[in-house]
């Protein structure tokens, strides 16, 4: 009995690891991951058409600026002809070539794919490309989460004819690891208004998943509670994000603008100010007001960032009175039901678009906020023991670093007694009419 105790506990630990948000699975968004797809279009002995194209399937983790990088691993030389929608950032040494007359456009056995930019010519778009890499979530806008490309490969000159899968694939942004690609099966197209369908010679998929653990050693984001019925700020927890303060700018200097590295094609690291919690964004959820059917939050979000703008930001906020959210003001909130259940309690914010859906560096007007109006859930609803604030909050879909539930604003004594005082005036009072009613018979 005992060894099937411990058994279980080993499963049970082994199985905490596996589904842990940092380690590739979200239980908030189970089926989120970004798939690469080949669709092999025409095929002859040496040169191959292929289609690739990039769907985020995630609900609100999002690829922004630089964007994807995608590489992969040739598994006999092959080279690429021609691109459309895309275009490698070497072309590597194509001497093997010399004499054709017309040089490959690479010739990397590891090529590095990115993106057009936008307002790239005409002759070299193809449909949902050029967008500089960004991947925008299926929640915020479904209709740029896909990027796709063209391109003509071709066989070494000792290589195979025939149309081999590459191997090793990586999109270059940090967090996410991807597996091999698969055999499915072969993607079809719709043309003539639909009338008509084609389909591909052959199909392959590799799935990318994100582990926020592999994106960064540190978090990225804390949180701060206040209510109206408790006179403190609960801050973000001390050292949330880290301890340095060598790289953080005081209060009246200016960033080091000019000693950062301004490669548009990478990310420039974050230079925060100094603070307890050295966190680029701060979130703080504050109780507003109690009503008498509804209570009220206000969410703002804080860059402490000095070298970065948040495009096309968003909020994943976890609590069960979410089911009853009657207005949001200023955010666009949408609820995330992931199991297709009863279980409303999560949902997804963020802003509207060219009013505040940039979240800008430190400074006076670095943040964004919103009010939410919540109707009361009668049967669960209580400002005892932290139940107004959140479970998780995630920014841009990283889990930020929340107070000890210990830490959390509670109700002022006086309140916390006022059932129990109820419950014992009800009691003498009835004892005292009991003693009063004996007394009078004895009269």
């Amino acid at each position: 009995m005992g060894a099937m105790l411990n058994l279980l506990l080993v499963v049970t630990v082994i199985l905490c690891s596996i589904l842990s948000p940092t380690h590739g699975y979200d239980p908030l968004d189970p089926f989120g991951k970004i798939i690469i797809k080949w669709d092999l279009l025409l095929s002859s002995p040496g040169q191959h058409h292929v289609q690739v194209t990039l769907e985020n399937m995630q609900e609100y983790r999002h690829v922004e600026k630089p964007g994807w990088k995608l590489s992969w691993h040739w598994l006999n030389q092959e080279v690429i002809w021609d691109m459309k929608g895309a275009e490698t950032t070497e072309q590597g040494n194509c001497s093997a070539f010399a004499s054709s007359g017309n040089l490959p456009h690479c010739c990397l056995e590891r090529p590095t794919i990115v993106d057009l930019l936008p307002g790239a010519s005409l002759n070299v778009q193809v449909a949902n490309c050029c967008r500089g890499g960004v991947l925008t979530s299926m929640s915020q806008d479904h209709a740029n989460h896909v990027s796709a490309f063209h391109m003509t490969v071709g066989s070494s000159p000792d290589g195979p004819e025939e149309f081999n899968m590459p191997s090793n694939f990586d999109i270059g942004v940090p967090g996410y690891s991807c597996d091999n690609a698969t055999s499915v099966s072969p993607t079809k197209f719709s043309t003539d208004k639909g009338r008509r369908k084609t389909q591909a010679l052959a199909t392959w998929e590799a799935v990318c998943v994100y582990s926020q653990f592999r994106s960064s050693p540190s978090p990225k984001c804390c949180v701060s509670l206040s209510a109206f019925y408790y006179q403190n700020i609960v801050p973000c927890p001390t050292c949330s994000c880290g301890c340095s303060s060598s790289h953080c700018v005081k209060d009246g200097e200016l960033p080091p603008y000019l000693e950062q590295k301004h490669d548009p094609d990478e990310e420039v690291s974050p230079v925060v100010k100094c603070s307890d919690h050295m966190c680029p964004i701060r979130i703080h959820w504050h109780v507003k007001v109690n009503y008498r059917e509804y209570w009220r939050v206000k969410i703002t979000a804080t860059n402490f960032n000095t070298m970065k703008n948040y495009t096309n930001w968003n909020l994943v906020v976890l609590h069960p009175n979410l089911k009853s959210v009657q207005q949001v003001f200023s955010f666009n909130y949408k609820s995330l039901t992931p199991y297709q259940n009863s279980i409303n309690d999560t949902g997804m914010f963020w802003g509207v678009q060219f009013y505040n859906d940039v979240l800008l560096q430190e400074g006076k007007i670095g943040n964004v906020q919103t009010e939410l109006l919540l109707k009361k859930d009668m049967g669960n609803f209580t400002f005892r023991e932290g139940w107004a604030f959140p479970r998780r909050i995630l920014f841009n879909g990283d889990e930020c670093v929340m107070p000890s539930p210990d830490d959390f604003p509670r109700l002022p004594k006086s309140a916390h007694s006022s059932s129990s005082s109820s419950a014992v005036i009800s009691s003498v009072s009835v004892v005292f009419c009991f003693l009063l009613h004996h007394l009078l018979l004895l009269v």
